[in-house]
């Protein structure tokens, strides 16, 4: 089962709502252009911020960096349902850690969004009284505590993924120089550091959806790491790891089968 929110989270915390696994691809490219987008701005302005003559292209790249976030608000409230029924459907997940970890980022996921939906409500001034610092906080954690169980279950995924690249490849005979050392890894678990990391290699040379899906929340780790205050980096970072985030969304709709399958 590919389940929708492998597709959808991306950096600044829009999903797309996939309800059908090919449905909305268009909505879907739509969207993470348009966060792809933002983060150029972000990381063009950073870069340009202290040249001198480029103050008006700056203010340019952050006022079409602020459009382009505002504009994915709209995408909230269907967010936030969307969520809540991908925690069901995790849920229904036979294995006991990616159930876990799954059901538990989606929770996670349905809070940030019911933090930003707040925080949207107070920016148009329906209720200015909202505490705007308590709120944006709140969010951040929910959105952290997201990704942090999506690395968790991409951490499952990753050592049984090796474990079975190690027996496939104990199991060969006439194995060439590289896999002999893989199985002398197997054979001999105080082999060290290099063995391992050929091991890891091989493993995610052949789960690419693994690989681009664990870069992924890596990359979106950065902006809630920075905003909680636990690795302080700056827009140049957070921008860049947006593009990144954003053109591996792109190119897991372009291929649904570069998607996580669970």
């Amino acid at each position: 089962m590919v389940l929708p929110e492998q597709a959808g989270f991306l950096g600044d915390g829009s999903l797309c709502v996939l309800l059908q696994p090919d449905a909305g691809s268009g909505a879907a490219f739509s969207v993470r252009g348009d966060s792809a987008t933002q983060y150029t701005c972000m990381l063009l302005s950073y870069v340009l911020e202290n040249k001198s003559g480029r103050e008006e292209v700056v203010m340019k790249l952050k006022h079409l960096e602020s459009s382009m976030s505002s504009g994915r608000k709209l995408f909230r409230l269907g967010n936030m349902v969307h969520a809540i029924v991908v925690a069901r459907q995790s849920n229904q997940l036979p294995e006991l850690v990616p159930r876990f970890c799954l059901t538990v980022s989606n929770l996670n996921k349905a809070l940030y969004f019911v933090c930003d939906m707040l925080l949207w409500v107070r920016s148009v001034g329906l209720f200015p009284n909202i505490d705007k610092k308590k709120w944006r906080k709140r969010a951040n954690k929910c959105y952290y505590y997201s990704l942090v169980m999506n690395l968790a279950e991409n951490l499952y995924e990753l050592c049984c993924c090796m474990e079975q690249t190690a027996q496939t490849e104990k199991a060969q005979k006439d194995l060439p120089p590289c896999g002999q050392r893989v199985r002398s890894f197997v054979s001999h678990l105080t082999g060290g550091l290099q063995p391992f990391l050929l091991l890891l290699c091989l493993t995610l040379r052949r789960h690419p959806p693994l690989l681009l899906d664990t870069l992924k929340n890596l990359c979106d780790l950065s902006s809630p790491l920075d905003r909680l205050g636990i690795y302080k980096t700056n827009p140049g970072v957070i921008g860049l790891c947006g593009i990144i985030s954003s053109l591996v969304g792109i190119l897991t709709v372009a291929s649904p089968s570069l998607r996580l399958k669970h």
